[in-house]
């Protein structure tokens, strides 16, 4: 039941990997996040250590983003325009954020910036969500409201962004506005990336929801084709820079991810988009609460052990 894992210098349940594994693809496949914003923290919290979690859960969202984009591929429901700008952002914030963390693992700082940057990212991102959600949902708005409200928000925002250069319609989409904008978006997702060892999909779905406008559907097949080869990246990057992807315990998070990106893509099809928006708030903001307990409980933890010797 238990195997060692030579980078983390552990022993864990195997079964229970591949179970974390299963879980964190259904949401990839549900809501076209990579899942790392749930799965570095659980694998914390069965004694991985941060930077080991975050490496290796990069690679385990290449295996969780492709098989969710595939099915979402053969739906129609990629923007791959939309997609390319993202990743050549991706690919240079990422490769920002794999030096920053071996710049800070040589300092010490790296586990203590992590598990912060989780706390501040989630807490936000999460509280926006569903508050935002909850309005929509019981206002009961009528669909053609909706839309109205939807147009003339996406109006305003693309007259602050008129400005810009680069002016681009994406077909798929459906909207119009600089593409710098995705560019420096995949900036700031490549380097949470490296720090986190997420796909940035819970911060990137958001984003295109809100300040792109971005159909749901095409949302989250768009957001898997960009996290898919940017993970790809951060996962060489840190493997070969920081060594710290243990891969026995990327396989065995593969294996579960895989499947149940698959369970999570149909899922997805028989949900209303409000519905998804504030279920993924709610996980957002229960994995936030746990990591503020356990950065509040650790130091009475240790201090109750120095009091017993």
């Amino acid at each position: 039941m238990y195997m060692y894992l030579p980078i983390a210098l552990t022993s864990v349940n195997y079964l229970l990997v591949i179970a974390l594994g299963l879980t964190v693809g259904l949401l990839s496949g549900l809501f076209g996040v990579g899942g790392g914003f749930l799965m570095t923290p659980l694998l914390m919290m069965i004694g991985i250590p941060p930077t080991i979690a975050a490496g290796t859960d990069a690679n385990q969202i290449v295996a969780a983003s492709s098989s969710g984009m595939f099915t979402h591929w053969r739906l129609g429901n990629v923007d791959y325009k939309m997609g390319v700008y993202l990743l050549v952002g991706g690919f240079l914030g990422g490769a920002v954020g794999v030096q920053v963390i071996k710049f800070l693992s040589a300092t010490g700082g790296a586990d203590f910036l992590i598990k912060m940057t989780y706390v501040v990212m989630l807490g936000l991102v999460g509280s926006f969500m569903f508050v935002e959600s909850l309005v929509a949902i019981l206002r009961k708005k009528p669909e053609s409201h909706h839309h109205h409200s939807a147009d003339a928000s996406g109006a305003k925002k693309g007259g602050l962004m008129a400005t810009l250069p680069m002016q681009t319609h994406f077909d798929k989409s459906g909207v119009t506005f600089s593409a710098l904008v995705p560019f420096a978006l995949g900036i700031f997702v490549g380097v949470l990336a490296a720090i986190m060892g997420v796909g940035g999909g819970f911060l990137m779905v958001p984003v295109m929801i809100y300040m792109l406008r971005m159909p749901m559907h095409v949302v989250v097949g768009t957001s898997l084709f960009q996290i898919l080869f940017t993970c790809i990246e951060v996962t060489f990057l840190q493997a070969y820079y920081n060594h710290t992807v243990d891969f026995p315990l990327a396989i065995l998070l593969l294996i579960g991810s895989v499947f149940g990106a698959q369970i999570g893509a149909i899922l997805g099809r028989k949900l209303h988009g409000d519905q998804l928006k504030i279920l993924l708030s709610i996980i957002v903001l229960g994995v936030t609460i746990k990591l503020v307990l356990e950065l509040v409980t650790q130091p009475a933890i240790l201090l109750s052990h120095v009091g017993g010797h």
